[in-house]
């Protein structure tokens, strides 16, 4: 009997250590979206800005009393309050400590809100969020639209012109957060609303079919544009297989003609684990 007892103490004593204790909250502690306002009529990008009373921000990863990092909700309703928070294209982490950052939606109505987690991603105890805001995101201004219309039609692509996943490659198992690098040849990048010839920008698409390809390119969680160039992007996926492509488009968000697209690749995000906290 002594040796079944020993033993049951020290399994409790094992789970105890892989456990996850959520960190305390302070007494009115408040998290709270500064902008844009409740009901609000927005465009895009969303400029959304990030308030906090009675707690300090600190990064991810590190452990401070009475401080977490925000955690953007868009779309969805609140996790479950006793695990860590997920990280995909509804719940965005900002790990870095960041209090504002601008988001790109597709036209129509939206919710808000956020979430502080403490140092490993948990909700803090008692768990410290916003209330939810609605938003709705309007149509582009009709003299904007006209603009983005084709003027002297599609932009030509050079022969053997060619837009490719430097990494992650087709089939591959990445982490939930990677960084995606996107390769171009026979072609140069340039910033959106620069016009150069043999030139485009990056967009990627995740988990989506491809879009018509002789108008502007959407715009969405889904349909992410590099209008400043950009060649990577480190984003968050859950979990599980998706499918990922690329399409170069020119400064005003138009494919090519011929289109420089890439493959769709299937990629599988590994379930991550969290490690055991050292005691």
């Amino acid at each position: 009997m002594k040796r079944v007892i020993l033993f049951a103490s020290l399994t409790l004593l094992s789970l105890g250590a892989f456990a996850a204790e959520p960190s305390s909250s302070p007494p009115k502690a408040k998290v709270f979206i500064i902008a844009p306002k409740n009901h609000a009529t927005v465009s895009n990008p969303v400029t959304v800005r990030f308030g906090l009373e009675g707690m300090s921000i600190a990064p991810a990863g590190t452990q401070l009393a009475n401080s977490g990092h925000h955690h953007l909700l868009i779309d969805t309703p609140l996790p479950a309050l006793d695990r860590e928070i997920p990280s995909d294209l509804n719940h965005l982490h900002f790990g870095r400590a960041q209090t504002e950052t601008e988001i790109t939606l597709a036209p129509g109505e939206h919710t808000l809100q956020l979430l502080l987690g403490d140092h490993e991603h948990l909700p803090h105890d008692p768990p410290v969020y916003s209330k939810v805001i609605r938003i709705r995101v309007a149509n582009a201004a009709p003299e904007k639209a006209a603009q983005a219309a084709p003027k002297e039609g599609r932009q030509p692509s050079p022969p053997d012109a060619a837009v490719y996943f430097v990494y992650p490659t087709k089939g591959e198992s990445i982490y939930p957060n990677s960084t995606i690098r996107f390769g171009l040849r026979n072609m140069g990048v340039a910033p959106a609303g620069i016009a150069k010839p043999n030139t485009g920008h990056h967009h990627l698409f995740i988990d989506v079919d491809t879009p018509p390809l002789d108008q502007p390119l959407p715009s969405d969680l889904n349909h992410i544009h590099f209008g400043n160039g950009q060649t990577e992007k480190k984003i968050t996926l859950s979990p599980g297989k998706h499918t990922l492509q690329l399409v170069l488009a020119d400064e005003r968000h138009i494919p090519h003609d011929p289109p420089v697209i890439s493959e769709r690749i299937e990629v599988f995000v590994k379930n991550v684990r969290k490690r055991s906290r050292k005691r």
